[in-house]
């Protein structure tokens, strides 16, 4: 007697719809967890970027070197790494013990010179209006801002120690972490890769080319403008100017304030001479200086530049404000290679 065999079990077929749910629902949560890793991974990121503008300036250096001397390259590198620190460490030997007394003097007197100041903001209409805004509940909120802003991942001392040893270890072995940017590249984009990434080096040595020189020039004419009107701290002044020079918009604005409040405990007349020597030289810098330095960098439009430090100072603090500009270049040129350049 045969049996009779039952009949094969074809598999439903999934509804397209909930399939196509599926799909969304995978996707949404891909990209949550993804900005979630970036969120949490952020902050490391920005020091990897920094540490790699560290290697850009010794591969720089070792290059121009390189040029004059007709060295190997790996001795060229070697003079250009020891020839920063000789740099550093003579500049803080020679202007050390000046600096510092100038510091401890302006720290001593800040207190008296914001009570001046506030006495003759408060002889005038608009002075009393602006002190009246700056107290209780509006000053807790710039303090917060001003807190936040330098809040960084771990500590300003732990951050400067983990940037500056990625910037030695991206400067002794940079192919071994350009090859392994490539490997993410699919085969037939390996050329599209190499050139992006060498537009990417090429607008990062102009931007720290161009921002070296800036820092330079700006601390020099600040400390002799100051200087010639009599002010008192004018090394450190300048100094903070030079420094603060590395955020565009920004630094001259916030670098100009301590100066400014100095000299309005001399009088008004300085106070207003100080303040045009501080627009004079960010004007000669930002606006002549900068842009013939630069030519090799993007020109970011200065509204979507303040953009990008808002955003970046809100998420990363000051590390984030200081790397705004060259990330916002990368993504500028992201863009241009895989996106403009394709629909053309």
């Amino acid at each position: 007697m045969i049996e009779e065999q039952e009949p094969l079990k074809v598999p439903k077929t999934p509804n397209p719809y909930t399939l196509k749910v599926w799909q969304a629902v995978g996707i949404v949560v891909s990209v949550v967890v993804a900005i979630l890793i970036i969120r949490v991974a952020f902050n490391v990121l920005l020091m990897a970027l920094a540490g790699s503008m560290i290697a850009v300036y010794f591969h720089g250096l070792g290059g121009l070197i390189q040029r004059k001397t007709k060295l190997r390259r790996k001795f060229a590198m070697i003079i250009a790494v020891a020839l920063t620190f000789m740099v550093i460490t003579g500049l803080l030997w020679f202007i050390g013990a000046k600096v510092q007394a100038q510091v401890t003097q302006l720290s001593n007197t800040l207190p008296h010179t914001i009570n001046s100041a506030k006495d003759k903001l408060a002889q005038t209409p608009i002075g009393r209006k602006l002190l009246e805004y700056s107290s209780g509940d509006n000053t807790k909120k710039l303090v917060d801002t001003v807190t936040s802003f330098f809040n960084t991942s771990f500590g300003v001392i732990g951050d400067l120690y983990i940037i500056m040893f990625l910037g030695i270890f991206f400067t002794v072995n940079p192919t071994m972490y350009k090859d392994g940017l490539l490997l993410l590249v699919p085969h037939e984009k390996k050329l599209l890769g190499i050139h992006i990434l060498e537009r990417i080096s090429q607008s990062l040595k102009g931007w720290l080319k161009g921002m070296m020189i800036s820092m330079a020039l700006v601390f020099t004419l600040v400390n002799v403008g100051l200087s010639l009107v009599g002010m008192p701290v004018t090394m450190v002044l300048g100094l903070i100017t030079g420094l603060l020079e590395i955020v565009p918009n920004l630094g001259s604005v916030i670098a100009m304030v301590p100066g400014v409040l100095i000299a309005l405990t001399i009088s008004t007349n300085t106070a207003v001479g100080v303040s045009l020597i501080y627009i004079a030289s960010q004007t000669i810098v930002s606006n002549i200086v900068t842009p013939l330095i630069q030519k090799r960098m993007i020109n970011l439009p200065p509204a979507l530049t303040l953009i990008s430090q808002l955003i970046m100072g809100t998420l990363s603090g000051a590390l984030g404000i200081i790397l705004a500009v060259p990330l916002l270049s990368i993504l500028v040129i992201l863009v241009d290679e895989l996106y403009v350049k394709q629909i053309k």
